[in-house]
């Protein structure tokens, strides 16, 4: 029996995006009541909006196969998870002028959007364990992706005496305790890739110790076509950007390039976003050029929700956890 929120979006949400958000989220329930399995991407930043909160519990619960993320969505759970307490809120952030962000960035606060994340409890906090595991492993000629060290760090219990929130909120350590499978292009493009960068350019450390983002392709390919048999794999899309670009074009890589021509669609397709479609705009393609890329098919079932994804993903998940 479904919980009140979900009873609640159901009787209310009738036309425009709530109807497609009801639709969307049927869909997600039936995808899975089949035997489908279920990808989630995160863009933008979704973990320094908590989206951990219902997102870890999607994860417990198996309702989610696999996640692809920004490097930030990766670090900034674990940041959360730790420095939660000196994060602060700007809910004026609209009325700031650049003499007042430049003040956040002197205390030492970096800004995304609302809230401001806390250089040295969140950031430096971080590093100094980091920097051992990466050491560590160069040492003993380890190569791993940088979600492996981070489920290092988490399974080994190191952070436990810092967490700030109830761990049950923090997506990361479900995701550790399941040993989920993670996609993470792009992860220079983050703070602690900066950091790994630097220790790089210093020759501290060797860029081959973190496996790279063709690696991960390459993990992709071989663990998609052994989990899209059946109902297949769905492909639920928060925001836009590299950690939806980057895995949806396992399907056409492997049915073009590889040439093996038996690999089906992505079977299920849903876009949470507020990008305008627009001209060569990849974030803002409707669902149905996504035919013309061989990543989706005609009867692919198709969802775009143009709207707040830190509104709109914790509704769908409520609706599939029965909330």
């Amino acid at each position: 029996m479904k919980g009140p929120v979900s009873q609640f979006a159901e009787h209310h949400f009738r036309h425009f995006n709530a109807a497609a958000l009801m639709d969307a989220a049927k869909g997600y329930e039936n995808h899975l009541a089949k035997g489908g399995k279920m990808m989630i991407t995160l863009a933008g930043a979704m973990s320094t909006a908590e989206l951990g909160v219902s997102l870890a519990e999607m994860i417990r619960q198996d309702k989610v196969a696999i996640i692809s993320c920004t490097g930030a969505n990766l670090e900034e759970d674990l940041m959360n998870l730790v420095a939660h307490s000196h994060y602060e809120r700007v809910p004026h952030y609209r009325d700031l002028r650049p003499e007042d962000e430049r003040a956040l960035l002197d205390r030492g606060l970096n800004r995304v959007t609302d809230t401001c994340i806390p250089e040295e409890e969140a950031f430096r906090k971080l590093q100094g364990h980091f920097e051992m595991l990466w050491k560590k492993a160069e040492d003993k000629g380890l190569r791993k992706f940088p979600h492996e060290f981070m489920y290092d760090l988490l399974r080994s219990k190191a952070l436990e005496p810092d967490y700030q929130i109830d761990p049950a909120h923090s997506w990361m350590l479900a995701a550790a305790e399941k040993n989920l499978p993670l996609v993470v292009p792009g992860w220079e493009d983050s703070t602690l890739g900066n950091i790994f960068a630097s220790y790089c350019i210093r020759k501290e450390l060797n860029a081959r110790t973190i496996r790279s983002g063709i690696e991960y392709m390459e993990f992709l390919a071989q663990w998609y076509p052994e989990n899209c048999m059946g109902q297949g794999l769905g492909f639920f899309q928060i925001g836009g950007g590299i950690a939806g670009d980057f895995p949806i074009c396992v399907v056409p890589m492997l049915y073009q390039d590889l040439e093996q021509t038996d690999t089906p669609f992505w079977s299920y397709f849903c876009q949470i976003s507020d990008s305008t479609t627009s001209y060569g705009s990849y974030s803002g393609a409707v669902p149905n050029e996504k035919i013309t890329w061989g990543k989706l098919d005609v009867e692919t079932p198709k969802f775009v929700i143009e709207s707040d994804a830190t509104i709109v993903a914790p509704l769908i998940f409520a609706w599939v956890l029965d909330w």
